[in-house]
């Protein structure tokens, strides 16, 4: 069934909403609302015989080459969620943080519920798929945050980077920003249209869509069951971004002089009370991972199969 473009804009605006947060993966989104596989053809189709057609100023051909009306729409959904999102998103990150993790940590653990259904037949060989690339995104959400400062060559670095993560299931290109200390700066360029940044970045995006939506899907052509198992596990695995409560083992001072956590490790609520000294609102959190595992599976069995 063709979709509205009203619906591939939705589905842009939840997708940009996602990538904003670290932890929380656009590609989960795409995949949940049932638009996965058609985004990987359409950025895999920006090729040789796009660019031919351009050339020959077949200007429709070209657009019709890459589902241009699907790209448009979902592109402009995803614009319009980051740029209006980022300083809400900043601003309750900074005061709210523990009930936002909270809640995200239900959408991540309906999602990677989402995907281990999509894998048929458990082998040896697909556990140990799934059990690796938790492994590694465990490993990930553990490292310490490094500082990226290579000028705009970082930027660029730094946009190719995330933007491959982005679109994998349970990688978060902003954790992956976070990881490169390129988060906050990040924020700062969107809040402040930073338009040199911004263009560098979003090079550096294009870039590493070209390159790993190739590569993703030529694996999942030919290993469809193992790269599906490797993305359940890494989103099993980065439930640890975003779990709600954690204690800082090292402090990094940002660029106003503020103090930053640099390396953060998951606690028990109980824990978490005796470390800060703050409340682990408890039955407020655990309320809205129930509605972030609620909002999932709601949005998967309304626009699924679409």
């Amino acid at each position: 069934m063709a979709l509205s473009s009203a619906g591939i804009f939705l589905r842009g605006l939840l997708m940009g909403a996602a990538d904003i947060v670290p932890g929380v993966s656009g590609g989960t989104v795409a995949f949940i609302t049932g638009i996965y596989d058609q985004l990987l053809d359409s950025l895999r189709a920006v090729d040789l015989a796009f660019l031919a057609k351009l050339s020959r100023l077949d200007i429709t051909g070209a657009w019709q080459h890459i589902n241009g009306r699907f790209l448009l729409a979902l592109l402009l959904g995803i614009a319009t969620s980051i740029f209006s999102l980022a300083q809400l998103v900043s601003w309750v990150l900074e005061h709210h943080p523990v009930p936002l993790w909270a809640f995200f940590f239900g959408l991540i653990l309906a999602s990677a519920l989402v995907l281990l259904r999509e894998v048929d037949n458990w082998s040896v060989p697909k556990v140990l798929c799934l059990l690796s690339a938790g492994a590694v995104a465990v490993c990930i959400a553990l490292s310490p945050v490094m500082s990226l400062e290579m000028g705009l060559a970082g930027v660029f670095l730094a946009g190719f980077l995330a933007v491959c993560a982005m679109i994998l299931p349970g990688i978060s290109g902003s954790f992956i920003l976070v990881l490169l200390g390129m988060y906050s700066t990040t924020l700062v360029a969107l809040k402040s249209l930073d338009l040199v940044f911004i263009l560098v970045f979003v090079i550096g995006a294009g870039c590493g869509l070209l390159c790993f939506s190739r590569l993703l899907h030529w694996l999942l052509q030919r290993f469809h069951q193992g790269t599906m198992a490797v993305l359940t596990g890494f989103l099993f695995g980065s439930l640890l971004v975003v779990w709600p409560w954690k204690r800082v083992l090292e402090w990094v001072e940002g660029s106003h002089g503020q103090l930053k956590p640099a390396q953060q490790f998951p606690v028990s609520p109980l824990d978490y009370q005796v470390y800060t000294g703050q409340d682990p609102q408890l039955w407020f959190c655990l309320s809205l991972m129930i509605a972030g595992f609620a909002l999932v599976w709601l949005i998967h069995a309304s626009w699924r199969h679409d």
